[in-house]
């Protein structure tokens, strides 16, 4: 019986300088050495925002350090990494960050 263990990473200095007011689970396109890192803890949100280019959401300034066993397909850790929500969502977000001003954070980074 294999036991199930989530990896969180938390970004709790976003709690303090925002108001949080809506939440969304979004998917992330990542690579096999980004997952690996991630796996060992190696991700940091502390400086991480996302923005819109075009129609699509990219999170900027999430560090996830290079993979140790990695080779020359290793990833840039400062890499703009894309966000994948529903087009209803991402209607929503976008017409409240341009309306009100808002700041999209990312509070939260899970694997299942």
């Amino acid at each position: 019986m294999k036991v199930e263990r989530s990896i969180v990473i938390k970004n709790k200095k976003a709690s303090f300088d925002y108001i949080l007011l809506d939440t969304f689970t979004a998917g992330m396109v990542l690579t096999g050495t980004e997952i690996k890192s991630i796996r060992l803890g190696k991700a940091n949100l502390t400086d991480s925002y996302a923005c819109f280019y075009g129609d699509e959401l990219w999170v900027k300034g999430l560090q996830i350090s290079a993979y140790e066993n990695g080779s020359y397909n290793n990833h840039d850790p400062k890499r703009d990494r894309k966000l994948l929500l529903t087009r209803r969502e991402l209607r929503k977000i976008e017409r409240q960050t341009k309306e009100t001003g808002f700041t999209i954070v990312p509070t939260k980074m899970f694997i299942n």
